[in-house]
């Protein structure tokens, strides 16, 4: 069993002297694991950070074993994020999310399009906030858990969008969600829209209906919680005023 794939690198965790145990979201086949020989020489560490973009060529026995895996960096990967660290903290906590969720070995190019996106914007930092909850409600959707933000779930209406049914993930219209206000999610509108603007406090209500459902669909039923990488994040948003 032999490919060749771009890659995202997920996590890397030493094995052995000179090994390492690394995870990686690739384009075309989903999320893998494999050994990779000399992982701590001074020349690999770089591109094993999450988030770093490299080349794969994976080699295994048979179909159900872990292979070996040689990588070729791409890029300078997220050494250009090591002095900006609430950036880097939205690097971990997007690898450690799609880690924890994705299976292995089943092909999600939706997954990796949205890591691709999210880590070409984390450079500016007025907008990759909203982008990140953008990629987390990108994750839910490619694992068939996507949000209905089309139309009111109640009446209909595709006007006046601004809850959330923490039970189903469909939109609700104000009128319709007036007599439940306190068992809805507030819906921020750059979820509506690219062009949606962004006003305090929506990163916030973006990650509770993410973290939410991601909860409620994906690590609920795994037994696992949210990653503490996520927990980080939001934390140190807060501290940044950037929720």
């Amino acid at each position: 069993m032999e490919w060749e794939d771009d890659a995202f690198v997920l996590s890397a965790r030493a094995h052995g002297e000179t090994g390492a145990i690394v995870e990686l979201l690739t384009q075309d086949r989903g999320k893998f694991v494999a050994h990779v020989a000399g992982a701590a020489s001074r020349r690999m560490k770089p591109f094993l950070q999450a988030g770093a973009r490299v080349i794969v060529r994976y080699r295994a026995r048979g179909p159900d074993q872990m292979g070996s895996a040689q990588l070729e960096p791409m890029g300078e990967g997220p050494s250009s994020l090591f002095d900006d660290r609430l950036a880097l903290a939205g690097l971990q906590s997007a690898a450690s999310v799609a880690a924890g969720a994705l299976p292995e070995r089943e092909p999600h190019p939706g997954a990796f399009l949205a890591l691709e996106t999210l880590i070409r914007v984390l450079e500016i930092p007025d907008i990759w906030p909203a982008v990140y909850v953008r990629y987390e409600a990108g994750l839910l959707q490619d694992l068939g858990f996507g949000l209905d933000l089309s139309k009111c779930a109640a009446t209909g209406d595709v006007d006046d969008l601004v809850y959330v049914s923490p039970r189903t993930g469909r939109a609700v219209s104000r009128k319709a969600g007036a007599p439940y206000h306190d068992k809805l999610m507030p819906l921020p509108r750059f979820l509506l829209s690219a062009q949606g603007g962004l006003d305090d406090g929506d990163v916030k209500a973006g990650l509770d209906i993410t973290g939410h459902f991601l909860e409620q669909f994906v690590f609920g039923p795994l037994n696992r919680p949210l990653p503490p990488a996520r927990m980080w994040l939001l934390d140190r948003l807060g501290e940044a005023e950037r929720l």
